[in-house]
Formats: C-alpha cells, sequence, structure tokens
C-alpha cells in the first residue's frame, strides 16, 4: 500500500509536468502569434493590450517553470522516500503533494483564463 501510495504520488507528478510542458509550448507559440500581431497594430489601446500580453505571458512561462521544479523536487524527495523507507510515506510528503496539487489546479485555472482572453483579443483585432 505505502508504495502504491508512492507511486500514485510519482505518476501524478509525471503527469502534472508533461501537461506543464504542453502549456509552456503553447503559451510560446502565443507569444510569437502576439508578436507577429503586434506588428501591424497601431492603436495606443491596442498597443497596450499587446504589453498587457507580453508581460502576462512571460509571468505564466516563469510561474510554469518553477512550478514544474518544484514538482520535480517533490518526485524525487518521494522517490527518495521510498527507496530508504519501508513504512508509509510521512506526512510531509502527502501535504507537500495536496499543496503541489493545489497550486498545479490553480495554475491550470489561470492558463485557461489567459488563453481564452487572448483568443478574444486575437478575434478583435486580426
Amino acid at each position: 500500500m505505502v508504495t502504491t501510495e508512492i507511486s500514485h504520488f510519482s505518476k501524478e507528478c509525471n503527469t502534472w509536468r508533461e501537461a506543464l510542458r504542453s502549456q509552456r509550448e503553447e503559451f510560446t507559440r502565443m507569444k510569437k502569434e502576439l508578436q507577429q500581431i503586434a506588428a501591424h497594430i497601431t492603436g495606443k489601446d491596442a498597443l497596450m493590450d499587446v504589453e498587457h500580453y507580453e508581460n502576462q505571458f512571460d509571468i505564466q512561462l516563469t510561474n510554469i517553470h518553477d512550478l514544474k521544479k518544484n514538482i520535480k523536487a517533490h518526485s524525487n524527495t518521494t522517490a527518495y522516500q521510498m527507496l530508504s523507507s519501508d513504512g508509509p510515506p510521512s506526512p510531509d510528503v502527502a501535504e507537500d503533494h495536496e499543496k503541489l496539487a493545489e497550486a498545479y489546479r490553480q495554475l491550470r485555472g489561470r492558463l485557461s483564463e489567459l488563453k481564452r482572453d487572448f483568443q478574444q483579443f486575437l478575434t478583435s483585432y486580426a
């Protein structure tokens, strides 16, 4: 059972990291798309929107990177505990996993909202 729980943590971490990798690629693509569109925008308000999205993309790409790094560290800690202990995972491991799960859910929500907003922006300026 202990191995099952730790194995579950590890699988979930790998799933999160893969999803974040995909998000990073998508946000990098959207950032390039924004740069291409920005070359054709001249209105002051629209340029302010471009700057807003540039900033948001940079912030979210940093958030993605940081969360991926934290998930990897947690995964390594979990794997180490599995190798070095015969007992159940420490409460800290489970607590850290739940905190990362919540951080992942929150980031996913922010990324989805930003993507929706950006698509609306593209529709209005394309």
